[in-house]
C-alpha cells in the first residue's frame, strides 16, 4: 500500500534521485511546472541529483541542458548509467583494454574515465569487450552488425540498460533495451549481456558513492527500472505520471513496482501525501472510497473532482490500496474500467 508523509516529501528527504527523460523533461523540452517545483525543492534545501539510464550523452551536456531549461546544474549532479556500466567493465578487464562502443559519446567519456579504450571495430586485436548504450535514433545499422560479430565469437557483452522504450516529444520511441535486442537476435538468442542500468545494482551503487545519499527519494516515471531500482535498493520511491506509465498499468503493479508515493508531476515533491487507511475492507484516501466488487474495482468519492474538490490522485491512491491488497505478491488483474472512468482517466 502507499504511504503518507505528514511533511513535504523535499522537507522528509534529504536528496531526490530525479529520472530525466519523462520526469524533468522529453523529447529536450521541460515537462510542465518541473523546472519551477525543482526551484523551490532545492531553495528548500533538497539536493537535487539526475539519475538516467539514457547514455547517449555526457554528465557535462546532460548538465548544460538542464541549466538551459532553468534548472541549474553541474556534472556531479549528473549518474548515467554509461558511468556504471563503465565501472562494471573496468572491475572486470584489464586496464587500457579496448572495447567496442555501440552508442554515443556519453558512453565513450565514461569509458576513458575509467582507463578503457573505446574502439568502433569488432576485429580491433585484443578486443576486451562489447557495450551497447542509447545511440539516439539515427545510430547506423551497421554498428549493430558490429556488435554481432564480436558477441558471436565470445567476446563479453555490456549494456548500459534494456529500457525498450524512451519518451520524445513526438511520442514513445524504441530505446536502447530495442537495439539489444537487435544483437541478441542476431546472434542467436544464447547470450545476455551484462546490464547496469536501473533497476540493476550497479546503477545503485554508482548512484550512492556519487550523491553520498542519507535519505535519498527516488523520483521516476518507470515502474520497471526506476521504481523496480528503488526497490531493490531499499528505498522510497514516487512515481509521476509524465512519462511512460499510466494508472491501469500503476494499479496492475507487482509489489517491486509499487512506488511508496504517487503524483501528476513533480509538484508532488512539495506537498505531503496522505496516507491510504483500510477500514471495513475499503481503502480510503482524502475523499475517496475504494473496495472491490464484483470482479472489479469500485471507486466512490463525496463530491466533484477538480478545483476545489476531491483530489484525483487521492482517488488513485485509494484504488492502488484496494488494488495492490486484493493482488497480494501478484499483479491485479480487476476491472478498473469504471473506477478509472471516475476520475476522468
Amino acid at each position: 500500500m502507499l504511504g503518507g508523509s505528514v511533511a513535504a516529501l523535499s522537507e522528509a528527504y534529504d536528496t531526490a534521485l530525479l529520472d530525466l527523460d519523462g520526469v524533468v523533461y522529453a523529447g529536450g523540452e521541460a515537462i510542465p511546472h518541473a523546472v519551477d517545483a525543482l526551484a523551490v525543492a532545492r531553495a528548500g534545501g533538497m539536493h537535487l541529483a539526475y539519475v538516467t539510464n539514457n547514455a547517449l550523452r555526457t554528465p557535462d551536456a546532460v548538465a548544460a541542458h538542464l541549466t538551459e531549461l532553468g534548472v541549474p546544474a553541474e556534472a556531479g549532479d549528473v549518474i548515467t548509467s554509461a558511468q556504471a556500466v563503465a565501472r562494471l567493465i573496468a572491475d572486470e578487464v584489464p586496464a587500457g583494454s579496448p572495447v567496442l562502443v555501440v552508442g554515443g559519446e556519453g558512453l565513450r567519456v565514461a569509458l576513458r574515465e575509467r582507463g578503457l579504450e573505446p574502439v568502433e571495430s569488432a576485429d580491433v586485436p585484443g578486443l576486451a569487450a562489447v557495450v551497447q548504450g542509447y545511440g539516439g535514433p539515427d545510430m547506423p545499422w551497421a554498428r549493430f552488425a558490429e556488435a554481432g560479430y564480436a558477441v558471436a565469437r565470445g567476446v563479453p557483452w555490456y549494456a548500459s540498460n534494456t529500457d525498450l522504450t524512451i519518451p520524445g516529444a513526438r511520442g514513445i520511441g524504441p530505446g536502447n533495451g530495442a537495439a539489444v535486442e537487435v544483437v541478441r537476435i542476431a546472434t542467436g538468442g544464447v547470450v545476455e549481456p551484462k546490464v547496469a542500468g536501473k533497476p540493476l545494482p550497479p546503477m545503485h551503487r554508482e548512484t550512492v558513492l556519487r550523491t553520498g545519499a542519507e535519505r535519498p527519494l527516488v523520483v521516476g516515471d518507470r515502474l520497471d527500472t526506476d521504481i523496480e531500482g528503488a526497490f531493490n535498493g531499499g528505498v522510497d520511491s514516487l512515481l509521476v505520471f509524465t512519462g511512460v506509465t499510466d494508472v491501469a498499468q500503476l494499479l496492475a503493479a507487482v509489489p517491486e513496482h509499487r512506488p511508496t508515493y504517487v503524483a501528476a508531476d513533480l509538484r508532488g515533491l512539495l506537498v505531503g501525501q496522505p496516507a491510504v487507511v483500510e477500514t471495513g475492507g475499503e481503502f480510503v484516501c482524502g475523499g475517496w472510497r475504494a473496495s472491490v466488487g464484483g470482479g472489479a474495482l469500485v471507486l466512490e468519492g463525496a463530491g466533484d473532482v477538480g478545483e476545489g474538490g476531491l483530489d484525483v490522485m487521492d482517488g488513485v491512491r485509494a484504488l492502488c490500496g484496494a488494488a495492490w491488497a486484493e493482488a497480494g505478491a501478484g499483479a491485479c488483474g480487476l476491472d478498473a474500467g469504471k473506477a478509472l472512468g471516475r476520475l476522468g482517466m
